[in-house]
């Protein structure tokens, strides 16, 4: 699996409340989310963003509520991965859940720089900044993991057979 686009950059601590505020959380279209996603934090996330970007946090992104809605929306505005120093544990496995590509590389989160070009191969497990020439190491993708994202999502995989 491998990703390249655009970084957007986040910090520490991003909650569930502001990937997707709570007000909007009637609704499970996905469109819907993704049209408000991280409005609480970024007003300007959706003209910052293409289809492939890659979404960068800190520690603990994605922590608070166990809401699926935070990485459907996240998925849904286009972003291809989120590379974080750490996540809540739930939001990390409702990403996996959802299709939404994920990984912990605490040295990438670190350096890539809002704005950079980033490529990642999930099956090497090599995030690179196209910006600065940089490459990381992370743990690659467990074939498991991959089929589910590749399926787009646990649900999809079991429907497809690719799991049982």
């Amino acid at each position: 699996m491998k990703c390249k686009g655009k970084a957007v950059k986040y910090g520490d601590n991003v909650d569930t409340d502001v990937i997707i505020p709570a007000r909007y959380l009637n609704t499970s279209d996905p469109r819907e989310l993704a049209a408000h996603c991280m409005e609480d934090i970024d007003k300007s996330f959706h003209s910052k963003i293409a289809e492939g970007d890659i979404m960068v946090g800190g520690e603990n992104f994605g922590c608070g509520s166990s809401r699926e809605h935070a990485p459907i929306a996240i998925k849904a505005s286009g972003i291809s991965l989120v590379i974080a120093k750490s996540f809540a544990r739930i939001f990390y496995r409702n990403a996996i859940n959802i299709g939404l590509a994920i990984v912990e590389c605490s040295e990438a989160a670190q350096a890539i720089e809002e704005g950079h070009e980033v490529s990642a191969d999930l099956d090497e497990g090599v995030i690179t900044d196209l910006t600065t020439g940089k490459s990381f190491k992370t743990e690659p993708f467990p074939a498991f993991i991959q089929n589910i994202i590749s399926a787009g999502g646990l649900v999809n995989a079991a429907k497809s057979g690719i799991i049982a």
